[in-house]
């Protein structure tokens, strides 16, 4: 098998759903992540995210975008994120968009 190919079975394990921002949160001593509360439909969950360099605050909030919501949370700064979002980038990094639905849609929908 080539190296990166996965498995349709292993695809479909991802859990991608439509979040809405509901807070960002400042982490003490980090430049570069924010600590989001998202809705995913069926509750709250915090999500850290290395999107500050890219995006204001008053950007984020309420902003739907999308997320993994079945990634085993991981230890950042000491505050526990429950999920990542997704964003496209650059090569160099210098530009960082966040997906997001074309239209509004309801916090929880599945992305197929």
């Amino acid at each position: 098998m080539t190296e990166g190919i996965i498995e349709f079975a292993d695809w479909e394990k991802v859990d991608l759903r439509v979040a809405e921002i509901k807070e960002i949160e400042e982490i003490p001593g980090s430049d570069k992540l924010y600590k989001l509360s998202v809705d995913i439909g069926t509750e709250i969950r915090t999500i850290c995210a290395g999107i500050k360099p890219y995006y204001e605050k008053k950007q984020l909030k309420n902003k739907k975008i999308i997320v993994v919501v079945n990634l085993a949370p991981r230890k950042l700064l000491g505050i526990t994120s429950q999920g990542m979002l997704l964003a496209a980038s650059n090569a160099d990094h210098t530009k960082v968009i966040l997906l997001s639905p074309e239209k509004d849609i309801e916090a929880g929908s599945k992305v197929r």
